[in-house]
């Protein structure tokens, strides 16, 4: 008989969990759910070794419960963010206790810092996913005895054991395709157009490891690419089987090797594909005659992570960046005809009035496409967690439940009540500029689009 794997993301709310970002949607703005990519890569792993997978994303609906009456699971994965880590693990202890006999594994983010642990606290879990955990799962679901499988923690004679880290895998060509047929792609939606829109995950790793990113903690500090040719091979096929022609190209950071990016481009053109898609920047690794080949290979939305207007702040979370590099990226994007989507921070311990007044004050001058203005989260293995532990930002407990929007910790000067009020005012401060909606109103070109934007304005008025 085929053995069954459910693969989920824990009824929560509408969350993106990406290991790097565990973003939740709703107070965000133009931050979209994407799709279950990461579980679609597993999926695809238990495919190839005959497992009938199935996959379900809680968060956004469906019955659970029903779900397993009729599945009846012989293992279940589920990925575990910070933000919703108590629900989601109970989420995982109800489902054992209604099959006793599934093998529970989880991963995420998390488990970077707390996983042995795990297993003493948490009996119900079997596995616990440290690292990148395509080949992990393989090994556990062909059956590769516990002792022998790097990356995970797991139950010995009642007692927790971790193995060895698993090393990064180093060819990313050789995963299999995302199992895109196991899901309902109509559902994840570009926030303007509202059309469907893939992930497209083309590396991973990021060498800068700034004081609040997870980015080096979760993929490594060397940038893993894939061939164009395999990237190109993706995209035929979301092209071609499921008619999804918009696309995120997902990295720790896109274009840091300048060639391959190009490369990347004009490859693209060749293959004759009509798409668009969007990806990520640093504010020093771009320059016209790369932004030229973005554009005209279907690059139409840039977001560089900005992080604040003051110097001080950049030079203090190793960000390396200054802000002239910003300012450049920013006219060289607009030149291109590439709409920009800033990042921004505010409430990183070093936060002042004056310097939440210089990032909000420079979000306005370069005057993007959207911004996000986030609350700095000292997520567990980050360096800002340890930071804020050594310094007592948190007084009474790191809680992560409204993470990005509600603050976690307060900065050496502000309280967190304070951070939010900025946090609020800034949002305010950047949309409801008469210049900014006016310009925003002739650049939309459907009513799919208005709605769109009505419905963000409406959530930026009323609800904050």
């Amino acid at each position: 008989m085929t053995k069954k794997i459910l693969l989920i993301y824990p009824p929560s709310p509408v969350l993106n969990r990406e290991d790097r970002c565990q973003q939740p949607t709703k107070e965000l703005l133009v931050i979209p759910p994407l799709p279950p990519t990461d579980l679609m890569y597993l999926a695809a792993i238990a495919e190839k070794l005959g497992f009938e997978a199935v996959i379900r994303d809680y968060s956004l609906g469906g019955d659970l419960f029903q779900d397993l009456i009729e599945l009846k699971p012989d293992y279940l994965l589920a990925n575990i963010a910070t933000p919703t880590f108590k629900s989601d693990m109970e989420t995982v202890k109800n489902i054992k206790e209604k099959i006793p006999n599934c093998i529970t594994i989880v991963k995420g983010a998390p488990f970077l810092t707390y996983n042995t642990n795990v297993i003493y606290e948490h009996p119900y879990i079997d596995y616990v996913i440290m690292g990148e955990p395509e080949l992990t799962l393989k090994e556990i679901l062909e059956g590769v005895p516990d002792n022998e499988i790097l990356g995970i923690c797991y139950k010995e004679n009642f007692q927790g054991v971790k193995n060895e880290s698993r090393p990064f895998n180093e060819d990313l060509d050789s995963l299999p395709f995302p199992a895109r047929h196991l899901v309902d792609n109509t559902i994840y939606r570009r926030p303007d157009n509202g059309k469907v829109q893939a992930v497209i995950k083309v590396s991973r790793g990021c060498p800068f490891h700034c004081f609040f990113c997870l980015a080096s903690p979760v993929s490594g500090i060397k940038v893993r690419k894939r061939s164009a040719e395999n990237i190109i091979a993706e995209l035929k096929e979301c092209v071609e089987k499921f008619n999804i022609t918009n696309f995120l190209f997902w990295s720790d950071i896109f274009n840091i090797d300048r060639s391959w990016t190009i490369d990347l481009c004009k490859k693209i053109i060749d293959s004759g594909l009509k798409i668009t898609w969007s990806a990520n920047t640093r504010a020093d690794t771009m320059d016209d005659e790369m932004a030229h080949w973005m554009y005209k290979s279907g690059c139409r939305l840039v977001s560089i992570g900005v992080e604040s207007g003051s110097q001080e702040i950049l030079n203090n979370i190793g960000k390396k960046i200054t802000l002239d590099n910003i300012r450049n990226t920013v006219k060289v994007l607009k030149k291109n005809k590439i709409k920009i989507y800033n990042y921004f921070v505010l409430g990183l311990p070093w936060e002042t009035e004056e310097t939440a007044n210089e990032t909000i004050n420079f979000a306005i001058e370069l005057d993007s496409n959207f911004v996000s203005f986030y609350t700095a989260a000292p997520l567990p293995g980050t360096k800002f967690f340890a930071y804020a532990l050594v310094n007592k930002l948190a007084e009474d407990g790191l809680n992560f439940d409204g993470a990005y929007f509600v603050p976690s910790v307060r900065t050496h000067s502000l309280s967190k009540e304070r951070i939010l009020e900025i946090h609020k005012s800034a949002v305010r401060k950047f949309y409801l500029r008469p210049g900014f909606i006016f310009k925003t109103i002739l650049s939309l070109r459907s009513f799919t689009e208005f709605k769109n934007y009505f419905r963000a304005g409406m959530n930026l008025i009323f609800k904050r």
